[in-house]
């Protein structure tokens, strides 16, 4: 008699091994892909060549700064009305995981569709990037919702450290299949075929996450008469009743709306800084991104242990000096070679300031409502998300304008816009780490395990 498959001839079957994402350390690498994934999207879209490229390839001259800081603005605003409710309800119905695979699905289509604008494709442009970001932007609440299920209050801030580092490495992994194409080749088409590869390579490193980390929690039944749109609403103006049993998470998203307008003015105006402050074409673009993701993978780590070793807020606390020391570098600065090393130092203090902020979120909320709280840590993050650029892009191209009315070069002009607008950078940094110096960590963590027990 021949052996059946998967056991022998006597019935005895031999214990199955494990899959290699299917032990804890499994899933946390699952979990790790993801945002090997998505930060491929930000390296490349955001960071390195689309924001670029729709500023001068698509617009021109100091209009296309602002609208991309509209579109960016209006990603943001729509990302931050529909982040809680859509975060309540992942909690309610334990659909984090659909939520996540939806949204990331949004992004990831309508990045390849980037390929489709060409010059003078103006709305075209806009809206497609304003439909990936807002997939983008929102896949993360229920990405970030899902940080209690692969960690433990004692290695949530080594596992977010480790998730950004590693994410961080995506994006140089996908801006280096990017560079010999646009170095070799280049052209406009080259550019908007590196929106299709990046969409491709977000999905595929998605798949270990939605095949192999569970969904937590479990679904809970609908009280009669209410639907899942006024459950969303109810437990979000619930989380705001309730508030006063987390002052110290409330005053933490007081300071983080102010700092994070500092941190994403500076992603999302980094290659438009680049190309009109120190003349940097596409590659030379690719090579200084790959350089701020290594400091990024090095900061998310070096702040990842110093979170968990002394506390979150010295890690943010020391981030958010590091940050403010780059800009001020940044804007007296002339020499095209020490931009890189001070954008080298960006991308070093921006990894704590990111992977931190949900350290800080994990461990000042309770674990049971975590995709809730991480919806309201989106719309803190989306408001300034919103605001900043919005503000910036206006700023910097109005008194762009203003030289040019008084005879200034229209170059020159762009340049000193740049230099005097980025000090909205320093002072959105300064008043947000005044407001987290007075955040108890502690005190914060003691009151989210309390409602646990």
């Amino acid at each position: 008699m021949s052996e059946a498959y998967g056991g022998t001839a006597d019935g005895f079957t031999p214990p199955v091994r494990p899959g290699l994402f299917d032990t804890p350390r499994g899933k946390r690498m699952a979990w790790y892909l993801y945002d090997f994934g998505n930060s491929a999207y930000a390296a490349v879209v955001i960071l390195a060549i689309y924001s670029a490229y729709f500023k001068e390839g698509v617009v021109g001259g100091a209009e296309g700064t602002r609208l991309w800081g509209v579109a960016v603005a209006i990603a943001m605003l729509v990302s931050a009305i529909i982040s809680p409710v859509l975060g309540a309800i992942a909690d309610y119905r334990a659909s984090r995981k659909k939520m996540l695979a939806f949204f990331t699905s949004v992004c990831c289509l309508f990045t390849g569709l980037l390929f489709f604008v060409h010059k003078g494709d103006v709305l075209m442009g806009m809206g497609f990037f304003i439909l990936a970001e807002i997939g983008y932007r929102a896949s993360q609440v229920f990405y970030n919702g899902l940080l209690p299920s692969v960690s433990t209050r004692q290695t949530v801030g080594r596992v977010s450290g480790n998730g950004w580092a590693i994410g961080s490495l995506g994006g140089i992994v996908c801006l280096l299949i990017v560079l010999p194409l646009v170095v070799s080749i280049g052209g406009n088409f080259v550019l908007r075929s590196t929106m299709v590869l990046t969409a491709a390579f977000f999905a595929i490193a998605t798949l270990p996450l939605f095949l192999h980390v569970g969904e937590p929690g479990s679904v809970k039944e609908l009280p009669k008469g209410e639907s899942l749109l006024t459950i969303g609403f109810s437990q979000i103006a619930k989380t705001f009743r309730n508030a006063r049993h987390f002052k110290q998470y409330m005053k933490f998203l007081l300071a983080f709306i102010l700092f994070n307008d500092g941190v994403m003015i500076t992603l999302n105006f980094a290659a438009i800084i680049g190309a009109v402050l120190h003349g940097f074409e596409r590659e030379q673009m690719i090579i200084l991104i790959i350089l701020v993701q290594l400091t990024n993978v090095v900061g998310a780590w070096v702040f990842g242990l110093l979170a968990d070793r002394a506390s979150a807020k010295q890690a943010l606390l020391q981030s958010i000096a590091l940050m403010i020391a780059t800009i001020l570098w940044m804007m007296e600065n002339t020499s095209d070679t020490m931009f890189y090393v001070i954008g080298a130092l960006a991308g070093f203090a921006m990894a704590g300031l990111q992977s931190v902020s949900r350290t800080m979120v994990a461990k000042l909320c309770p674990a049971h409502r975590s995709a809730e709280f991480f919806g309201l840590f989106a719309v803190a993050g989306r408001s300034s998300s919103f605001i900043g650029p919005a503000i910036f892009g206006w700023v910097a191209a109005d008194l762009a304008a203003s030289y040019i009315g008084n005879g200034t070069a229209a170059l020159e002009a762009e340049q000193i816009g740049l230099r005097m607008a980025s000090m909205l950078i320093v002072g959105f940094l300064v008043v947000g780490g005044a407001i987290l110096f007075f955040v108890n960590e502690k005190s914060g963590a003691q009151a989210a395990a309390a409602v646990e027990e």
